[in-house]
């Protein structure tokens, strides 16, 4: 049997070719389709949450009661990993370090993966890193050369809470969260503040929970708790998730077989939500 996960807002057409294409191309002999901020809230250990996952491509916020995903909440925002590389590109080309072909943009997104974190205080920051000595990092590229990242490794995690210095009209990550939490049933939303779960490899930056927090908690009644989950693993919560739903022994019950694809057609797969 084969478990296939979809991201959030997935058309209905899109999840009967998959099952389409499982079945009679690979001849799979029994499929399930999960969400995959579904399966990184069961990764966590709970079933009611709010995951805030962020790829490379596309960020999705995602309110989840007792495993199912609130469909009228979920938040796309098109801004995540790619993005901050291109911006710590542009950063340190302002620097004078040209970084252009696409191996050197490997590059770049190599010196964020290692050095980028997200200030609590970007404006703190920036007077501290003139004060300061020792902010800066150095990074070597494969030539053997030396490069020194400074205030760049804050400031390009920045577009999160200000898209605009990327040029993008969107709403910060916390303006969205807290909207994609409003759109819910008021006697969900204490505990979708206090679950929140962090996912994908866009929220390995140190500092991004803090941050999170903060900016939450401003916009939101000082009654209401805040908590955000950050697993260590969370870059490969997804499928940490999928490895837990397959192995319960409940599951069994809930793969769509070929026989039922046969009988039913593509639809059938619309049966698990």
């Amino acid at each position: 049997p084969v478990l296939l996960t979809e991201a959030p807002l997935n058309p209905r057409p899109n999840r009967e070719k998959m099952a389409e294409i499982m079945f009679e191309t690979f001849n799979t002999p029994a499929l399930y389709v999960a969400m995959q901020a579904v399966l990184s809230l069961y990764a966590s250990g709970r079933t009611t949450g709010c995951v805030i996952d962020i790829g490379d491509g596309v960020s999705h916020v995602v309110p989840i009661f007792e495993g199912f995903a609130l469909s009228h909440a979920i938040q796309r925002i098109d801004l995540a990993g790619r993005d901050i590389t291109t911006y710590l590109q542009r950063l340190l080309r302002q620097k004078g370090h040209s970084f252009t072909t696409s191996a050197e943009k490997e590059i770049v997104r190599d010196v964020k993966e290692k050095l980028c974190y997200v200030a609590i205080d970007p404006e703190k920051e920036m007077m501290l890193s003139k004060k300061v000595a020792g902010m800066e990092k150095s990074y070597m590229l494969p030539d053997g050369e030396t490069i020194n990242v400074g205030v760049e490794r804050f400031l390009a995690p920045e577009c999160f809470f200000n898209p605009s210095v990327i040029g993008k009209e969107l709403e910060p990550l916390d303006d969205v969260i807290v909207g994609a939490i409003s759109e819910c049933d008021v006697d969900l939303r204490r505990d979708l503040y206090s679950n929140i779960v962090l996912s994908g490899g866009s929220t390995m930056f140190p500092g991004i929970k803090e941050r999170l927090t903060k900016e939450i908690k401003e916009q939101i009644p000082e009654s209401v708790d805040v908590k955000i989950i950050a697993p260590p693993e969370r870059m490969y919560s997804v499928w940490i998730g999928g490895s837990i739903l397959s192995s319960l022994k409940t599951f069994h019950r809930m793969w769509v077989t070929r026989r039922e694809y046969k009988e039913m057609g593509p639809q059938v797969i619309h049966r698990c939500f």
